[in-house]
């Protein structure tokens, strides 16, 4: 009892923890359930204490509960629902959207292989959605070029993702010193960036043009 009154005490207030939201998807300061205290527990060796409660979303529009795992410092280490990486499907056809969805979710449960896998199978569900045809899918990004317009460096960008996927499918494939957490992190930024070039630029071009005065 000693050690967790210490603990409450003098090592840091753990009624507000960093949180990412499963609800709205955002990053916030989540407070305590009022009159809810936290569990806290300690390793049966005598170490490492962990502390388990319930905090509500600040988002006034959102206010999603999540339970919560955090150490003596105020570290967060799990939250469950577990929150995902933030994406706009808006105007992004629905097996694009479906697939990418996967991706997001493997990431945030760690599940880094698995979700460079869904990386590439979403550069294949953009490529049948725009008619880019081929043998396999180098060949269809090639025909992608003919298709739709992109910078450079974005058709690069495929490519590579498409060898990422590679490397988590096949264990001859090794283009990546390793499928981890940072390569899937970079990872699923392009893939937001490439879809955000084909499916939501023009409409939101669209969208200032259409607020210009007549």
């Amino acid at each position: 009892m000693t050690s967790m009154r210490v603990w409450a005490e003098n090592a840091f207030n753990p009624n507000t923890l960093v949180v990412l939201c499963p609800g709205c998807r955002r990053e916030g300061t989540f407070r305590a359930v009022a009159n809810i205290s936290d569990l806290q527990t300690q390793n049966p060796n005598g170490s490492e204490w962990r502390a388990f409660g319930q905090r509500i979303c600040p988002n006034l529009s959102c206010r999603t509960h999540v339970f919560v795992i955090y150490d003596t410092q105020g570290a967060l280490l799990a939250s469950f629902p577990i929150g995902r990486i933030d994406f706009d499907a808006s105007g992004v056809p629905s097996p694009v959207t479906r697939t990418f969805e996967e991706v997001l979710t493997c990431a945030a449960n760690e599940c880094y292989v698995a979700s460079a896998m869904l990386i590439r199978k979403t550069l294949e569900e953009l490529c049948e959605d725009q008619l880019a045809q081929g043998g396999d899918l180098k060949a269809r990004i090639a025909e992608l070029r003919n298709k739709v317009t992109l910078p450079r460096d974005l058709f690069d960008a495929l490519d590579h993702l498409r060898l990422l996927g590679n490397d988590a499918a096949h264990v001859e494939a090794k283009t990546y010193n390793g499928v981890g957490r940072d390569e899937v992190q970079v990872g699923i930024e392009l893939t937001k960036e490439i879809i955000k070039a084909v499916y939501q630029y023009k409409g939101l071009l669209g969208k200032l043009q259409a607020l210009k005065k007549p």
